[in-house]
């Protein structure tokens, strides 16, 4: 059985060694309110505060540029938490374990439609006289009322207080707890982060392989040096191009694809539009579960190698193209372009992408297309006959014939070159082959930054 939040809430109020503050800015004091309505909420309760005025936020906390930001959760659990240890831990900070809880958040407000999301942070101790921990989340609150947001902000507080305290030793337990006595679709958490003491040597990436694993959001992202980013920081007001792929492993043929496509993409959008763009590789879950389950060690070794490159990294659990894109647009209105191979362009086509959408495959390649996205399309070798498939040449299913050439003819669907096709011989299972037998024939076909990751993931998995 799944406690209840007010279970949760008096569980923490009566342990003798948690006490803390709380400081809510944008959506009441919903966390903090759960803990009064419970019982025994002096046993853990030392303070609450929520700052509405600018003028006052900033006498309190600094001033800044954009309150609902993780500068600004930062700063107030800096304050808060300073505070609390500097008031409280001489009298009795040998048998208590401190915490300040902070949030700022951006709610429903009135005749507002903009997005609603928030920051919430923990600074606490895993034990009395600790340096401090932080938990860091970034929510997004989907309830269409303020009534049902401040509720789930209130209910995911109260979780990521309780589990800290009791599920931090276990990551898919602390993640799928976060959305406890929520029903699904009413909050998204795209970032969870953990820093400090306790943490130094901890991999945040996992944390983003198991927000997307577990449900809590469609994509997670990270920068060439591991850090784990917002989507909404990483992606607004930029144009995007995206290399679909499971980099499985990073080989040199995925560097000219994105080379040749940056050159078309760059066409298709300003000077200073092609200044600002981002690229992405996307790792999809479906290409990391296995028979066993999803292995954390082969999608450390992909994201490695990528980063290696200088790449940013999405992992998404978008294995339809139109829900990628869609996703891309939440966060940027700037071009989108979608780099693919012959045998993912094929994969379009088939049924099983659309049987969920009422207007099949016309409806999956409307939302695609919807808001100009384009796709470029990397040509595919015929190993046994030796021909070159184009975007050009490519033969769309019977029934699909002149759609598919509307596509070509309105430049939604665009050709890349290749300018070494003997790159497309060998495919990920061929380099994999070749470092189990020693072929060294491997090494000419990819990066050779990657090849510590690559002979590593090819060892392991025993590919």
């Amino acid at each position: 059985m799944i406690p209840t939040a007010y279970d949760k809430a008096l569980e923490l109020n009566l342990d003798p060694m948690v006490y803390g503050t709380f400081a809510e800015i944008g959506a009441g004091q919903e966390t903090a309110n759960w803990f009064f309505r419970a019982s025994g909420s002096a046993g853990l309760v030392a303070k609450t505060i929520s700052a509405y005025d600018m003028t006052m936020s900033d006498a309190i906390y600094g001033s800044a540029d954009r309150y609902v930001s993780a500068s600004r959760l930062g700063a107030m659990l800096d304050h808060e938490y300073s505070i609390l240890l500097e008031r409280l831990a001489p009298k009795r900070g040998k048998e208590t374990t401190f915490f300040s809880f902070c949030n700022t958040v951006r709610a429903r407000g009135w005749q507002d439609s903009g997005e609603c999301h928030g920051w919430l942070g923990l600074r606490f101790q895993m034990k009395p006289g600790d340096p401090p921990s932080d938990i860091t989340l970034h929510v997004r609150l989907l309830d269409t009322g303020s009534i049902g947001q401040m509720e789930a902000l209130g209910i995911i507080g109260v979780n990521l207080i309780h589990s800290a305290f009791h599920h931090r030793g276990h990551l898919k337990r602390f993640v799928e707890s976060l959305l406890d006595n929520l029903a699904p679709g009413r909050v998204e958490v795209d970032l969870l982060k953990f820093t400090g003491h306790g943490y130094g040597f901890f991999d945040n990436r996992l944390c983003a392989l198991q927000l997307v694993e577990s449900g809590l959001t469609d994509a997670t992202m990270f920068l060439p040096n591991g850090e784990v980013v917002q989507p909404a920081e990483a992606l607004y007001g930029r144009p995007v191009l995206l290399l679909r792929g499971s980099f499985d492993p990073v080989m040199n043929v995925h560097l000219q694809m994105l080379e040749n496509a940056r050159e078309s993409f760059g066409r298709s959008v300003s000077a200073a539009d092609c200044d600002s763009a981002i690229e992405l590789c996307e790792i999809s879950m479906h290409n990391l579960l296995r028979d066993c389950g999803m292995d954390p060690v082969d999608f450390l070794d992909r994201a490695d190698a990528l980063q290696s490159l200088g790449k940013t990294v999405i992992l998404s659990r978008c294995a339809e193209f139109h829900r990628i894109a869609a996703f891309l647009h939440r966060y940027t209105s700037k071009p989108i372009g979608i780099l693919l191979s012959i045998g993912l362009l094929n994969e379009l086509f088939k049924p099983k992408w659309s049987e969920s959408l009422a207007g099949g495959l016309l409806e999956s390649f409307g939302r695609l297309f919807k808001k100009g996205v384009t796709l470029y399309v990397f040509p595919w070798k015929n190993r046994r006959t030796g021909e070159l498939v184009t975007a050009e040449t490519f033969l769309a299913p019977e029934d699909s014939v002149h759609l598919y050439q509307h596509f070509l003819t309105n430049k939604r669907i665009q050709g890349i070159s290749c300018d070494d096709d003997q790159l497309l011989d060998y495919t990920g299972r061929d380099v994999c082959r070749m470092i189990h037998s020693d072929d060294a024939l491997w090494h000419e076909l990819v990066p050779e930054v990657a090849w510590p990751m690559a002979e590593r993931h090819a060892r392991l998995t025993g590919s």
